[in-house]
C-alpha cells in the first residue's frame, strides 16, 4: 500500500502558512522584543526569494513569445494588447483612489539629513534600454531586462530551427520554477519569522496603521474583482453579470484557496469556451483564441499583480513621507514595467525611488498572508476578461453595449464613493490619531547632568569694569570664576524654554558643557538680536552660544569660534504649497511672493537676487510667523535644522528646500572682537568636545530628535504578564 492506515495527511503550504503567520503572531505578542533576531531570518527569506527572479523573468518572456508566429503576434499583440492597456489603466486608476481612503494625519518631524540630499534623477534610457544586458541584470534593472527579453523573443518567432533552443530554454526556465518551488516551501519558516519580528517590536500605533492598508487593499480588491471587471465583459458581449460569476464561481474559489491563479488556467479555459457557447459567440477561430491567449500572455502583469503598488503609496503615508500627486507620473511609467518581474523586486525598487524606508518591504511581506489571495483572485478575473473580450475582438464579434456600459459606469462610481467614504470614516473614528510630537520637544530635558546655572530672562546686573587694563575675557571668567553666556529667546532648538519652564537646547547644553570644563559657574543672560556685537564688545556677555550665523557684517564687528555645523537654508511653508517650493524652478516660477525672513541684511540680499520677483519682508520673532500669519506671507525662509523644529509645534507648516540649490550657512560661536585668546580656547574645545562625539551625540538629540523618546520595552506577555524577564 502507498500510505500506511491512519497516516495523517501533511496539511497543505497554504495551511502551513497560515499556521505560520498566526504562530509569529503569537510569539510576537508572547516574547516581544526578543523576537528581534529574527528579523535577520526573514531578511535570508526575501533574498532567497528574489534570486530567481530575474532569470525566470527573461526566460518566461523569451520562450513564450519565440514559441508564437508573427500573424498571431500581430493579431495578439493589437486587440488583447489593448485590453492589457484597458485591465492597467483601471488597476492604476484604483491604486491612485486608495489614498483618499486613508485619515488625514498631522505629522511633522524633526530635522533629516535626507532633506537635503539631492535625489538622483531617474536616467529613463539607461532604465529601460539595456545597453549590457548583464549589468541590467546584475543592478536588478527589470525594466531593462523585460525590454531585452522581448525583443529576443520576437527576434527568434523568424528563426529556424528554433524548437531545440527554444526547447531548452525552457527545461531551464523549469529548473528556475523548481528553485523557485523549494524556496516557497521555506514559506512558513520566512513567514514566522518576517510576522514574529514585526509583531513582537512594531508599537501598537504602528499596528493600527497597517489595518488602514489591508482593509483598503480587500475592500477595491473586492469592488474590482467582484463588479468592475465582470461588468466590463457585459458590456461588450450579450453574457449576464449571473452568467459570468455563476460559470465561474469554481474557478474563483479554486484561485483563491490555493493561492495560485497558474494551476486554474485549464480550468479557466474551458469555462471561457462555456461562456461563449452560453452567448452563441463560439466558433472554432473564438475557440482555437482562447487556448492561445492565456498562454501567451501568462508572462504579462495583470491587475492583481500591479495592485500591490498601492503598497507604496500607503508606505509613503505610513512613514509620514506622503507620494506627492506630481510623482504619480513617475511611480506608473517606472512601476509598471517592474511588475514584469517579482512584485518582491519592484517593491523595494520604487521604495528607494521615491526616497521611502525601504525598510516598510518586511510590513508588505507581513501583509501578503491576506492580501496575496486577494490578487490572485484578481488576476484570475483579469484573466478572464482578457480571454472572453480578446476570442471576440478576434473574432470579430465584440460590441459595445452602451446601456449596460452607461449603467454599469454609473454603478462603479456609486460603489467606488461609497466605499472609500466608508472605510475613509471608520478610519478618522477607529485610529487614534492625536498629534503629539509638540509634547515631545516641548518636554525635552538636557541629555545630560548639568550643573546649577543663573538664568536671566531679563537684562542682569552689568558685570564690574575689568580690573586691569587689557584683561581678557578669559582673564576675568577665571578671576570671577563664571561665565556669562547669552542666549537668544524661542531659538528652537539651539535655546528655549521647554513646558517645565527650564532653559534647554542644543547651545545651552554646550554652554554647560563648557562652563564644567573651565570649572566655572554658568550665567545664561538674554541677547537682543540687533545688539549682539554692542553686547559683547561692552562685556555684557564673554561669548553668545546660540545658533548663530556668520555673515561678512558681523564678522567685521565680532569674532567667531571655526563653524560648529552648516545650517540648510529653507522655506517654512504650508502643507499643501510644500511642493510650490521643493525645487528651484518651481519657487522661480511662482509669480507674486511675500517673502519672511530674520532681518539679517545679508540673507535679505541674497533672496533678493534669488528670487527678484518677491517682496521681502524682515521679522524681529520668528514665532511671530507661525502664530500671526495666516496668509500674509508664502514662505518663511529659515534654516531648515530650526525650521523643522518649529513645524513640530505648529505642524500646518512643512519645510521646503528648493532642489538642487542646497545653500549653508555657517554657525558659530560669537566673541568679542579683537579677544584671540577666547577665541583660541573656544576653538580648542570644540576640537576636543567633536573628538569624543559630543557634539555628534548633542546634535542627534537636540537637532535630528534621536532618542528624544524614552525606548520602553513593547508590552509582551513573558515581560508584563509572566515577569519572567526584565
Amino acid at each position: 500500500m502507498a500510505t500506511r492506515a491512519g497516516q495523517k495527511k501533511r496539511p497543505s503550504l497554504a495551511t502551513q502558512v497560515v499556521i505560520a503567520l498566526a504562530l509569529g503572531l503569537a510569539a510576537g505578542i508572547f516574547f516581544g522584543e526578543l523576537t528581534a533576531p529574527l528579523k535577520g531570518v526573514g531578511k535570508a527569506f526575501i533574498l532567497l526569494l528574489q534570486m530567481t527572479v530575474l532569470p525566470y523573468i527573461m526566460l518566461s518572456l523569451i520562450t513564450g513569445l519565440g514559441h508564437l508566429n508573427y500573424r498571431e503576434v500581430k493579431s495578439l499583440g493589437l486587440k488583447v494588447g489593448s485590453l492589457l492597456l484597458l485591465s492597467w489603466g483601471l488597476a492604476f486608476v484604483a491604486i491612485l483612489v486608495m489614498p483618499l481612503a486613508y485619515p488625514a494625519l498631522e505629522t511633522a518631524s524633526f530635522f533629516s539629513t535626507s532633506l537635503v540630499k539631492v535625489p538622483e534623477s531617474v536616467n529613463f534610457l539607461e532604465l529601460f534600454i539595456p545597453s549590457n544586458p548583464f549589468h541590467a541584470l546584475a543592478n536588478n534593472l527589470v525594466p531593462a531586462v523585460v525590454l531585452f527579453s522581448v525583443a529576443v523573443g520576437i527576434a527568434l518567432i523568424g528563426l529556424e530551427p528554433k524548437d531545440g533552443l527554444l526547447d531548452n530554454l525552457t527545461i531551464l526556465n523549469r529548473a528556475m520554477a523548481r528553485v523557485t518551488q523549494f524556496v516557497s516551501q521555506l514559506t512558513p519558516i520566512g513567514v514566522f519569522a518576517i510576522v514574529a519580528s514585526a509583531a513582537g517590536t512594531m508599537g501598537l500605533e504602528e499596528l493600527g496603521r497597517l489595518q488602514v492598508y489591508l482593509l483598503t487593499y480587500v475592500a477595491m480588491a473586492l469592488v474590482l474583482g467582484l463588479w468592475v471587471l465582470p461588468a466590463l465583459i457585459t458590456s461588450f458581449t450579450p453574457l449576464t453579470y449571473a452568467q459570468v460569476i455563476g460559470t465561474t464561481r469554481d474557478v474563483l474559489i479554486t484561485a483563491f484557496a490555493t493561492g495560485s491563479a497558474l494551476i486554474v488556467l485549464p480550468l479557466l479555459i474551458e469555462r471561457s469556451k462555456e461562456l461563449l457557447r452560453q452567448s452563441q459567440l463560439s466558433t472554432e477561430e473564438t475557440e482555437a483564441t482562447v487556448e492561445v491567449i492565456v498562454p501567451a500572455f501568462t508572462s504579462f502583469p495583470k491587475i492583481g499583480t500591479l495592485f500591490p503598488m498601492s503598497f507604496v503609496l500607503f508606505a509613503g503615508w505610513f512613514g509620514g513621507s506622503t507620494v506627492s500627486m506630481t510623482q504619480y507620473p513617475t511611480l506608473i511609467t517606472v512601476g509598471l514595467p517592474s511588475f514584469f518581474g517579482s512584485v518582491n523586486t519592484a517593491i523595494p525598487f520604487l521604495l528607494d525611488l521615491l526616497r521611502i524606508p525601504v525598510d516598510l518591504f518586511q510590513l508588505y511581506l507581513a501583509t501578503t498572508v491576506v492580501t496575496q489571495r486577494f490578487g490572485v483572485l484578481l488576476t484570475t478575473i483579469n484573466n478572464l476578461v482578457l480571454t472572453l473580450l480578446g476570442a471576440c475582438a478576434v473574432g470579430g464579434m465584440l460590441t459595445m453595449r452602451w446601456g449596460r456600459l452607461v449603467r454599469n459606469a454609473v454603478i462603479t462610481a456609486g460603489i467606488v464613493v461609497l466605499t472609500i467614504g466608508a472605510l475613509r470614516a471608520f478610519f478618522t473614528i477607529a485610529l487614534d490619531n492625536a498629534y503629539n510630537k509638540n509634547e515631545i520637544i516641548a518636554s525635552l530635558q538636557l541629555m545630560r547632568t548639568a550643573g546649577e546655572a543663573t538664568v536671566y530672562t531679563s537684562a542682569p546686573p552689568p558685570l564690574p569694569p575689568l580690573e586691569v587694563p587689557g584683561q581678557s575675557r578669559l582673564e576675568r571668567i577665571r578671576a570671577r570664576n563664571t561665565i556669562r553666556v547669552g542666549y537668544f529667546r524661542d531659538g528652537l532648538p539651539f535655546s528655549y524654554v521647554n513646558a517645565a519652564g527650564d532653559l534647554v537646547g542644543f547651545d545651552i547644553e554646550m554652554a554647560h558643557t563648557l562652563a564644567q570644563d573651565l570649572n566655572a559657574a554658568l550665567e545664561l543672560v538674554p541677547i537682543e538680536p540687533g545688539k549682539t556685537a554692542q553686547q559683547l564688545n561692552t562685556g555684557y556677555c564673554d561669548i553668545i552660544m546660540s545658533g548663530m550665523a556668520i555673515t561678512p557684517q558681523r564678522a567685521q564687528q565680532m569674532a567667531f569660534s571655526q563653524p560648529i555645523y552648516d545650517a540648510t537654508v529653507a522655506f517654512i511653508v504650508k502643507d499643501h504649497r510644500r511642493d510650490d517650493f521643493n525645487s528651484r524652478d518651481a519657487v522661480k516660477g511662482l509669480k507674486t511672493l511675500r517673502i519672511a525672513i530674520p532681518n539679517i541684511p545679508y540673507y535679505i540680499a541674497i533672496v533678493k537676487q534669488y528670487l527678484p520677483q518677491a517682496e521681502v519682508i524682515p521679522l524681529r520673532s520668528i514665532k511671530a510667523f507661525f502664530e500671526k500669519n495666516g496668509d500674509a506671507f508664502d514662505a518663511l525662509v529659515y534654516s531648515a535644522e530650526a525650521g523643522s523644529a518649529w513645524t513640530l509645534l505648529y505642524p500646518a507648516y512643512s519645510v521646503a528646500i528648493p532642489q538642487p540649490d542646497v545653500l549653508a550657512a555657517p554657525i558659530a560661536y560669537a566673541m568679542a572682537r579683537g579677544d584671540e585668546e577666547m577665541v583660541d580656547l573656544i576653538n580648542n574645545w570644540l576640537l576636543l568636545k567633536r573628538k569624543i562625539q559630543t557634539v555628534q551625540s548633542l546634535y542627534d538629540y537636540w537637532i535630528l530628535g534621536k532618542d528624544t523618546v524614552p525606548k520602553t520595552p513593547r508590552w509582551s506577555v513573558i515581560r508584563d504578564v509572566l515577569h519572567w524577564v526584565k
